[in-house]
């Protein structure tokens, strides 16, 4: 007998299960400028909008972890290779180092950030839109930052509807007795209740 299991852990699945609908994104991944706030923000502070994503996305992972890490990792690169050209100008000897921090950059931005969209999809069951999370990073980084900011924001806002099923509790239900009359004083000394134990 085949039994189907849980891809992430393991236990066995019922067999009328259905996996869950993978949805579209609710704002394209060039919609940037939908969201000012998070546009400005993933402009010049990429590693703060990151951080607010990933606290969005977990609840026990302050802001300013994954921010220092993404400032770290990412501008760090970039700021290498950039003092690195500054410095020493853009000489052969030189273009090594320069090339090595902007790859160091990029390999990190695709390989970091990419993880936390593919996080972000699973929670919600989204679907690789435009292409792999870790390629949209790696290729806009900024515009996959704000989508995801703008889908987390919208579907924790109020406004947000979410299909759900209603479950009714069964009616209330009273215990009567079977004879009005009957009360709860004790039968007469004379008389007796056979009671039979049966094992199970």
């Amino acid at each position: 007998m085949h039994v189907r299991k849980c891809n992430e852990c393991g236990q066995p699945l019922p067999e009328n299960f259905e996996p869950p609908a993978v949805e579209p994104w609710t704002t394209g991944i060039f919609g940037c400028a939908e969201d000012t706030e998070s546009c400005w923000t993933g402009l010049f502070c990429p590693c703060v909008l990151f951080g607010r994503n990933i606290e969005s996305l977990r609840d026990d992972t302050p802001w300013t972890t994954p921010c220092i890490c993404h400032a770290i990792c990412v501008e760090g690169g970039i700021a290498l290779a950039v003092a690195t050209a500054f410095v020493h100008g853009i000489e052969p000897k030189t273009t090594f180092l320069i090339y090595e921090g902007l790859l160091f950059a990029w390999w990190m931005c695709g390989i970091y950030t990419g993880l936390s969209r593919q996080s972000l999809q699973k929670k919600y069951h989204l679907k690789n839109s435009p292409c792999d999370p870790c390629m949209v990073h790696c290729c806009m980084h900024w515009c996959a930052l704000c989508q995801e900011h703008r889908e987390m924001k919208g579907r924790l806002s109020d406004d947000f509807v979410m299909p759900m099923t209603v479950v009714n509790p069964p009616p209330v239900q009273e215990m009567t007795a079977n004879n009005e009359n009957q009360d709860s004083t004790p039968p007469p000394s004379g008389t007796s209740t056979n009671l039979e134990m049966q094992a199970l």
